[in-house]
């Protein structure tokens, strides 16, 4: 039977969701595509209706987020992503909102759509990891981790729970080496990392 790694709590504790704090913004002439609100047609007519002072329905739900006022923060998620404004953002931040209620079946649906809306949407697939993580799925959770770093290589906190997975499905010396690229990437103190890779080392050694 295999053993099963007990770390300390500072030690075993994910570093948690990522929120999109800025919208981003896409020139659709990039993509080989007329920018159609550049220089509109004589009869067109945009009409907007705003019930807040803020520039978008998704700023405006991450201002709510940010508040603590959950609720009404999925509402405008849910207004800006039929809006089709910052889509893969509303949802990813969407899914960390029900992460955080413990809703994980909704949260992954949320963090699948904004992963279809952008595939290489870092944000979505880390914190759709961190779901995997906290449900118990190991695998699902490391590919996501992965991604994000493939992604985003100096992004220091898919290092950190790549490290945690990985330790836990008893992966030491993977987990080790991934840990130590964290160490590099992070200017705060090293103490809890340098327990935990003690750790680990201790455990190599006693598996033999």
């Amino acid at each position: 039977m295999a053993k099963v790694v007990k770390f300390p709590l500072s030690d075993n504790t994910r570093i948690g969701y990522k929120r999109v704090k800025k919208r981003k913004k896409v020139n659709l002439e990039d993509y080989g595509q007329l920018n159609m609100f550049k220089t509109p047609p004589p009869e067109a007519k945009v009409v907007e209706m705003r019930t807040h002072r803020h520039e978008s329905d998704f700023e405006y739900a991450l201002s709510l987020d940010e508040k603590g006022e959950l609720d009404k923060a999925k509402e405008f998620y849910l207004r800006a992503i039929n809006a089709k404004d910052s889509e893969a953002d509303a949802y990813c931040n969407l899914g960390i909102i029900e992460s955080e209620e413990k809703q994980f079946a909704k949260a992954i649906d949320s963090f699948t759509k904004s992963l279809k809306a952008d595939p290489r949407h870092f944000e979505a697939h880390y914190n759709l990891a961190n779901v995997y993580s906290e449900v118990g799925n190991k695998a699902l959770a490391k590919i996501h981790y992965e991604l994000v770093l493939e992604i985003e290589p100096e992004f220091a906190s898919a290092y950190y729970n790549l490290g945690l997975v990985l330790a836990l499905d008893n992966q030491f010396k993977e987990a080790i080496r991934v840990l130590k690229k964290y160490k590099i990437l992070i200017d705060d103190d090293h103490e809890h990392v340098n327990r935990l890779i003690n750790s680990l080392q201790k455990t190599m050694l006693s598996h033999g």
